[in-house]
């Protein structure tokens, strides 16, 4: 365990103090620079100056040092509209990835074999545009083919990631994707929601497999790069220099929204993914980008993702259904396993039978109800 100074709190009890850093080191019986070092996280307090330190800014251990595991889950989140990613949401889904510390000796793959990643990734247009031809020659993809479901599960598989398919609502949770990475197995889990749109349900999974391919990127640029990643694989080059000419000879600026849901019908893909992959062609190309209404394309959005169901209720349809509108275990663990190719419930149920463990851990590492969890685990042990 690793431990460095919470410098944002010290320099607060420093600056409410009314002192200075050359005051600090007098009272504390060091140089200036030492304080400087300390701040600045370039070195780390001598155990009895830490003490003087807590003493001195009238700050607890625990508010004074912060505590890094070298070995912690890596978190990322495809989030709701509007919504934000507080601690709390980290400290969860860390929470989550160390339990699932406990499926890793029974991966059918070697997690010592790190699958290959992306040295430098970036959202320079021409370098995603070579990224992801290189991603669609890997899965037997045409420049302008298109990528279906199956593709993006099976590049998972070969990437080493275990998909998790969840149903978390479509409106509750603060996330519709998490990607947990754990560095001392060197091993992925990607969760998705299942009760999300199925367009929207594509463009996750292609934005969860650019997080597996950049594990070096962390925050916004991992989000940032993810997105780009998703939007260049899901409609590429190619498409957009044929869409840019097409739409540009629609006569109107109705005729042109039309043909950006046309285009992204075919597909399965969000209109906003056809536009934004549009634009930044032109901006490529030195082209004047795409203008449309800013009222009525998001109104002829939000009427194109009505035509289609959640991915959950196209699984699940011609099953029985609870009065929450969830199968049963067995269906849910067998459409799921077969849909997905995921290995993650047989990996749960060798550990629960030779573990023997109770349901509280299924509800840990689904992150679902106490109830559905003891359904889960009734029919996996």
């Amino acid at each position: 365990m690793q431990k460095r100074l919470n410098t944002d709190k010290a320099q607060q009890a420093i600056d409410k103090a009314g002192l200075t850093q050359t005051a600090v080191a007098d009272a504390l019986g060091v140089t200036k620079e030492a304080v400087s070092q300390w701040l600045l996280h370039k070195s780390f307090p001598r155990p009895n100056k830490l003490l003087q330190l807590g003493k001195l800014l009238n700050l607890a251990f625990d508010d004074l040092v912060i505590k890094e595991d070298p070995h912690a889950p890596k978190v990322a989140f495809r989030k709701m509209r509007g919504t934000k990613t507080k601690n709390h949401h980290i400290e969860k889904a860390q929470e989550i990835g160390r339990f699932l510390r406990h499926l890793v000796p029974y991966l059918p793959f070697d997690t010592f074999e790190m699958p290959p990643v992306l040295k430098s990734p970036s959202c320079d247009y021409d370098y995603l545009r070579a990224v992801t031809a290189k991603v669609r020659e890997d899965i037997n993809l045409g420049p302008v083919e298109c990528v279906d479901f199956t593709h993006l599960i099976r590049r998972f598989s070969e990437l080493q990631a275990v998909v998790v398919p969840v149903m978390w609502g479509a409106k509750q949770r603060h996330e519709n994707a998490v990607h947990i990475h754990l560095p001392d197995s060197g091993s992925t889990w990607v969760y998705l929601n299942l009760d999300t749109n199925i367009h929207d349900f594509k463009f996750w999974m292609a934005h969860e497999l650019g997080h597996c391919l950049s594990p070096s990127l962390e925050g916004d640029d991992a989000e940032d790069f993810a997105d780009a990643f998703a939007a260049s694989l899901l409609y590429p080059h190619e498409l957009a220099e044929q869409a840019y000419a097409s739409i540009m000879s629609q006569v109107s600026p109705a005729a042109k929204i039309a043909h950006v849901i046309g285009l992204a019908d075919q597909l399965t893909i969000s209109p906003w993914t056809v536009i934004g992959q549009v634009n930044k062609y032109a901006e490529s190309a030195g082209q004047p980008q795409m203008q449309l209404s800013k009222s009525a394309f998001p109104g002829a959005v939000t009427n194109f993702n009505k035509k289609y169901k959640n991915l959950s209720e196209a699984l699940f349809g011609n099953t029985e259904l609870d009065e929450h509108g969830h199968p049963s275990a067995r269906d849910y663990i067998e459409k799921a396993e077969g849909a997905f190719e995921t290995p993650f419930f047989d990996l749960l149920r060798k550990y629960l039978k030779e573990h023997d463990k109770g349901p509280g851990y299924v509800q840990t590492v689904l992150d679902m109800p106490l109830l559905d969890a003891r359904s889960i685990h009734a029919e996996l042990t």
